[in-house]
Formats: structure tokens, sequence, C-alpha cells
């Protein structure tokens, strides 16, 4: 294995203090299909490499299974097939992120597998835009908002939102892109 291989298999595990500053938050961005996508960090619990998970029988496509992580059962959500598009090969840069999902009646931990992890930024609440309103048609409630970030637009998830028990059915792409051309 070369160094980018190994560093795709590594396991990261963040440590994340209290906020130190109400008007900022931090938030761990991602790429999948060449945009960024950021959650907030106080969510995540680590970064792992992909590896193989036990599939569950009669699951949506987007639930790729689920991984024994230190005694906990943590389900895998494929964020590519969930936010529907095109399906690829996982590689060494491939990565599931594993994050605190808050639900009506408890907390869970879940894992979403992205194409690769990019940055954490301090962003202030102010730098954040709201998701524009697209109609009835596009459920944008999984959208926390939008921010310029280095001359490149980052959607900001709401991740109970989008992976909660009771989350949108399905989270369409071209919503997202709907978005960001009308910012």
């Amino acid at each position: 294995m070369n160094a980018m291989e190994q560093r795709g298999h590594e396991q990261i595990d963040l440590e994340v203090s209290g906020r130190e500053n109400d008007q900022t938050d931090q938030y761990l961005t991602f790429i999948m299909a060449d945009e960024e996508y950021g959650v907030d960090i106080l969510s995540v619990q680590e970064i792992r490499g992909w590896e193989t998970v036990t599939p569950i029988p009669n699951s949506p496509p987007h639930v790729k299974g689920v991984i024994n992580l230190r005694g906990t059962i943590v389900p895998i959500v494929d964020l590519r097939q969930r936010f529907g598009l095109e399906r690829v090969e996982y590689g060494p840069l491939t990565v599931v992120i594993v994050l605190k999902v808050a639900g009506a009646k408890a907390s869970r931990v879940m894992g979403i597998v992205v194409d690769a992890v990019s940055d954490v930024y301090s962003l202030a609440n102010e730098e954040m835009k709201s998701a524009p309103d697209l109609g009835d048609q596009v459920n944008t409630a999984y959208i926390k908002g939008l921010v310029n970030v280095n001359n490149k637009m980052v959607v900001l998830l709401d991740i109970d939102q989008l992976l909660g028990v009771d989350s949108i059915p399905e989270v369409s792409i071209s919503a997202i892109k709907e978005m960001k051309e009308s910012h």
C-alpha cells in the first residue's frame, strides 16, 4: 500500500470540545461528486476508512449494512445513493463519517459513506444563507444553510433531518443544484 492508500484506511478520532463562541460553529466538510458538503463537527464521532459491512436484507439501496463499532451496531448509509447520485466504486479515499444523530425519542449512531473528507471550517452564523424555497415539490428541510468559503459554495446539512427516523424519503441532488444557482 502506498501512503495515500494507507491514509484512506486509517481511523481518525476527533476530539471536539464545546463551542468557544456562540457566534461561530465548526463544520467538517466532505466531497461528493465534486461538490462540498458540511456537517456540524459536534455530531461527528470519528472518521474511518471504508470497511466491509454486514448487509441487512430488505433495506433501502442507500443503506449499505451495519458495522460493529466497539460493541455498538452502526448502520452505514451511502450518502451518494441517498442523494440520488451515480454509484461509484469505493476506493482508498472513501471514508465513513460516524455521526451521532438526534431522533425524536433518542439519539443514535450512524455512519455515512462519502467520497473524501475535505476540511474543517469555523463559520460565523451570519455567513450562512438559508436554503431558498423551491416550492412544495422539493423538500429542503435537511439543508441547514449555504455558505461561500474560498469562492466555493458549501452546502451545510442538518444531519438530524437527513438521517433521522422521521427524515424525508429521498433527497434530490437537483434541489441542491437549483439552490446553488439561486444564490
